[in-house]
């Protein structure tokens, strides 16, 4: 039996998306706020409205309606939220706000009484409900087409691949939890499934996002596997992409991992994204952390001993309540032990409903921030050092953006937007975006890198 064209099947076909809305298509646009599970979150919803016949408005003024996907972990980035929520106000007029922050309507409303709808993280039907009253959908299935891999809002060679929501931890100074639930782990094949098209539709690398990635698949009833991540990411490692793991608790499984990315074979990189937070046994006690420093070194040490390339990143709180000097002092000798390649760290707020809050000896504003003027010497020297013993080394990086001075490049040890970059400002003629070159390392910076195409 002979089968359409490949031109002809809409599931092989690279469908055709119109920049410019055709007449009487309702457009919505879209304010995406906080970490990448919410990016993942609101690429979702803008994939459903257009599947829907949605035109998506790349500003206030073209778009019948604007979502505010919110963020509401920290006082600072509740702040930004209501300031988004209040720049589309005046811009548009026409509101409904999700995400994080969307957990406390009555704080939302309290600033911004005007708004059409409050919905909470995760919650995509509720969105779609809020467009539907606000702005009616009107359809045409001849021209209103999607392309493979759903609508982005990160470049098309790079995507976030989110494997699990909510959190079964109980740290003190977190309500993820309380916003977003306990774990609930999506189905193996889903995630697999979603990989595969994004791979077909052109995507080099897929970034594993969770709140537990270690954790993921241990909240199914009967489960062939104890530890499901282990089965994911070999299947992931198989289908020609970068596949990068972020938010991995150090969990004694994880050393199952560190083979599959020492091996060059599979696209598992050598790099793990690990929310230390802290290294003194009793600030983490106080946290309610899942870990415990003395044991994190020694795997430390496992894992570069069987994976050499590995790269380490890691966020931390300083300042947090009841940390002493020395405490403080454990963890800047702890980095100076664990040289880790990438470094983020807060300072400690107060964050509504986190039971840290109660506890006692809160550190002084000024003091958290000498504390994090040390932390971060002390991280970007290691970086430095790392970065420098890279000069003279041939890798191979994936092109980010190109531009008339050159195109920026991550490694390997790089994530988007978080981590640092390759620069090559020389012969770069003929790159685009989502090309992969081999390159020789000739600079080395505080956290970027030079080089120039040899491959």
């Amino acid at each position: 039996m002979s089968q359409n064209p490949p031109e002809l099947r809409p599931d092989l076909a690279r469908a055709h998306v119109p920049d410019v809305a055709r007449p009487g298509q309702p457009r919505i646009g879209m304010v995406s706020l906080g970490c990448p599970k919410a990016l993942v979150d609101s690429e979702r919803i803008l994939t459903r409205l257009r599947a829907e016949g949605y035109a998506i408005s790349p500003d206030y003024a073209g778009a019948d309606a604007v979502i505010v996907n919110t963020c509401g972990f920290l006082d600072s980035a509740k702040v930004e939220s209501l300031d988004a929520i209040g720049e589309a106000l005046r811009e548009n007029g026409r509101v409904i706000v999700t995400g994080c922050l969307g957990a406390e309507p009555e704080y939302i409303t309290g600033a911004h009484p005007s708004v059409l709808a409050v919905t909470g993280p995760h919650q995509y039907e509720q969105v779609l409900d809020a467009v539907h009253a606000a702005v009616p959908p009107s359809p045409d299935p001849f021209i209103d087409l999607l392309p493979p891999g759903g609508v982005k809002l990160t470049p098309r060679h790079y995507s976030y691949l989110k494997i699990s929501e909510g959190c079964d931890h109980k740290c003190k100074f977190c309500i993820i939890p309380d916003m977003r639930g306990r774990l609930q782990s999506r189905p193996a094949k889903a995630v697999l499934r979603e990989a595969e098209k994004l791979v077909e539709a052109g995507v080099r690398e897929l970034l594993v996002i969770s709140q537990d990635t270690s954790a993921y698949g241990t909240d199914w009833k009967g489960r062939e596997s104890k530890f499901p991540i282990l089965d994911l990411s070999r299947d992931l490692s198989t289908l020609g992409a970068w596949v990068r793991l972020h938010y991995v608790y150090p969990y004694p499984h994880v050393r199952d991992l560190i083979p599959l990315m020492a091996d060059p074979a599979n696209g598992l990189l050598p790099y793990l994204d690990i929310p230390f937070q802290h290294a003194h046994p009793e600030t983490l006690k106080r946290m309610a952390r899942p870990a415990a420093a003395s044991r994190t070194l020694d795997e430390i040490a496992a894992w570069r001993r069987d994976c050499p390339d590995i790269t380490l990143r890691s966020t931390f709180i300083v300042g947090y309540p009841g940390e002493t000097e020395d405490e403080f002092q454990t963890l800047l000798d702890w980095l100076d032990e664990a040289q880790l390649d990438r470094v983020g760290c807060f300072k400690y707020e107060n964050v509504a409903g986190a039971r840290s809050n109660a506890l006692p000896g809160h550190v002084p504003e000024e003091v958290k921030q000498e504390r994090w003027d040390r932390f971060m010497q002390k991280a970007q020297a290691i970086s430095e050092a790392k970065l420098e013993a890279k000069i003279g080394q041939t890798m191979m990086v994936l092109v980010d953006a190109v531009d008339e001075d050159g195109a920026t490049c991550r490694t390997m040890a790089d994530a988007p937007e978080i981590d640092g970059n390759l620069f090559i400002d020389e012969s770069f003629d003929g790159l685009a975006p989502g090309d992969m070159v081999t390159v020789e390392v000739e600079e080395a910076g505080e956290y970027d890198l030079w080089g120039r195409v040899t491959g």
